[in-house]
């Protein structure tokens, strides 16, 4: 009992030195979009706020409002569009692809999940050659950017293990009050399944949100590209200016702070069930 005040004392004061090494590039990134851009690039010093304003952001707003550039808008809503569809398209498909591998019984269910796990172990960079070949006529659309992303096997892996926790005799019941496979799928698992949808749609949200891969292979027009494509352009152009490039990259970070703010407690309860089950 004497050491358990000193063994909380050691285990906060380990996580709150993690927590600010992971937030120090974060606040690099706050401070520095609101700073000069000959004062970005100064070591430690970039971490003083002095000479703050909010130029950096009306001029990145400013040099991306014509046709040459493409608008800043433009891009905000391609990717808002394209994280919306896949995010949602994934739901819906890698929920009821997971329910009928871990409640349905059919004949080489387990062959199939096996699969769904190898899957998980091949990089989207193996494939993306070979969907550049076989989707090059498609190029420059909104479709072939989500296409390829609705099915994704780690989330059919993560539904597939809060299914499993749930006790089949929710379903026994369901099934003698009359209601067949399609109704006790949106009726009552999707309704017990708040956590599992919550941590799936962050975590599918932060990977599309961040996509830069395939929109370099598949997007050459500026009306279609979405904002890390975008940043990476902006960046290339000659002088940078680092205090609009850090500006940029603040505009792409706060949609997923947003997003996990809203979703936040749902996606912590979620990681903590797929946790006990594994």
């Amino acid at each position: 009992m004497s050491r358990t005040p000193l063994r909380r004392i050691l285990d906060y004061g380990v996580l709150s030195v993690l927590a600010f090494v992971f937030a120090l590039p974060v606040l690099y990134l706050a401070i520095g979009s609101l700073k000069p851009s000959d004062q970005v690039l100064a070591g430690l010093s970039g971490f003083l706020p002095t000479d703050l304003s909010l130029d950096n952001y009306a001029a990145v707003l400013d040099s991306l409002n014509s046709d040459s550039t493409g608008y800043f808008w433009r891009f905000t809503g391609v990717s808002v569009l394209l994280a919306a569809v896949v995010v949602c398209g994934g739901l819906i498909v890698n929920s009821m692809a997971a329910y009928g591998l871990s409640r349905l019984r059919w004949r080489g269910r387990k062959a199939v999940f096996g699969l769904v796990l190898l899957l998980m172990l091949v990089p989207f960079e193996s494939v993306a050659v070979p969907l550049f070949h076989l989707y090059h006529d498609q190029r420059d659309t909104l479709l072939i950017q989500a296409l390829p992303f609705v099915a994704n096997a780690f989330s059919v892996y993560q539904f597939h293990t809060f299914f499993q926790k749930i006790p089949p005799s929710i379903e026994e019941a369901a099934r003698l009050d009359g209601a067949g496979p399609w109704r006790t799928f949106f009726a009552v698992i999707v309704p017990m399944s708040r956590p599992a949808f919550a941590s799936v749609a962050i975590l599918t949200f932060l990977v599309q949100w961040g996509s830069f891969l395939w929109p370099v292979l598949m997007v050459s027009d500026p009306a279609v590209r979405p904002l890390p494509l975008a940043l990476s352009v902006f960046q290339g152009q000659q002088p940078p200016d680092w205090g609009q490039i850090l500006a940029f990259g603040v505009l792409l970070v706060l949609p997923v702070l947003v997003v996990f703010a809203f979703f936040q407690r749902w996606f912590v309860q979620g990681v903590a069930s797929s946790a006990v089950k594994g």
